[in-house]
């Protein structure tokens, strides 16, 4: 059973990501969320590159709860900030499988403020 669930797992994300890909001019903001923490960065597929990164886990923000929404809005801020001073202004926003909502949003709304364009 377990195989099954995670070969229907890898085709769905197989099938999500054929539409979203990111290059050098326009990278993809890959958002993973766990129990405790939450990790975005901004991948260049064609080149197989990290362009830049943050998650809650960085020491520059200082965040006492790492799971929750205003974490979240700070680390979409921080890698906004990275982003712009990489020159990287416009990018494709990645959510994985989950839903536009909580903590998933509050990265994008953080990212959107520190200048990035979806």
């Amino acid at each position: 059973m377990k195989k099954n669930i995670k070969k229907i797992y890898l085709q769905q994300k197989k099938r999500y990501l054929k539409k979203i890909i990111g290059s050098v001019e326009k990278p993809r903001l890959s958002v993973f969320r766990s129990h405790k923490h939450i990790y975005a960065q901004l991948i260049d597929d064609k080149n197989g590159n990290t362009l830049a990164f943050s998650s809650t886990l960085d020491k520059e923000l200082k965040i006492e709860n790492s799971a929750n929404q205003a974490a979240a809005y700070s680390v979409g801020e921080m890698l906004g900030q990275k982003a712009l001073a990489k020159n990287i202004t416009t990018v494709a926003f990645d959510k994985g499988t989950k839903p536009y909502h909580g903590r998933i949003r509050n990265i994008a709304e953080g990212a959107r403020k520190a200048g990035l364009i979806f």
